[in-house]
């Protein structure tokens, strides 16, 4: 079975997450744009993923993959910080990040993964 969740941000062609058996996908996640700050930006984006994944009935734990999108790669030092406050030292998921330009010029990072729950 296969089941959507709505956009968060009002955009009726993406959901925010898409739950296929027991994999949930999570759409891009991002936050905080009222501030140029990399740390406040990435906080509200993972707290805005864990809110999805709540409402999906699973938690960060159940992240098996992430990717992080930053739109400098200055802010690579200052988001693997952040991780540490997010996952415990054994539980990290799989991770890739790169570098990309974003819809939103004050975008400074966003957030999409796939968890596992049985």
């Amino acid at each position: 079975m296969i089941t959507r969740e709505p956009s968060y941000y009002g955009d009726e062609t993406c959901s925010s997450y898409v739950i296929a058996g027991d994999f949930i996908f999570l759409a891009h996640h991002s936050e905080g744009h009222e501030k140029d700050d990399i740390e406040h930006q990435l906080v509200a984006s993972f707290n805005n993923l864990r809110d999805s994944l709540y409402s999906a009935g699973a938690s960060l734990e159940h992240l098996v993959q992430i990717n992080l999108y930053l739109n400098d790669i200055k802010y690579f030092g200052a988001a693997r910080d952040i991780f540490n406050h997010f996952f415990q030292k054994d539980g990290f998921p799989a991770r890739m990040t790169t570098t990309t330009e974003f819809v939103n010029p004050t975008c400074l990072c966003m957030l999409d993964g796939i968890a596992y729950k049985k």
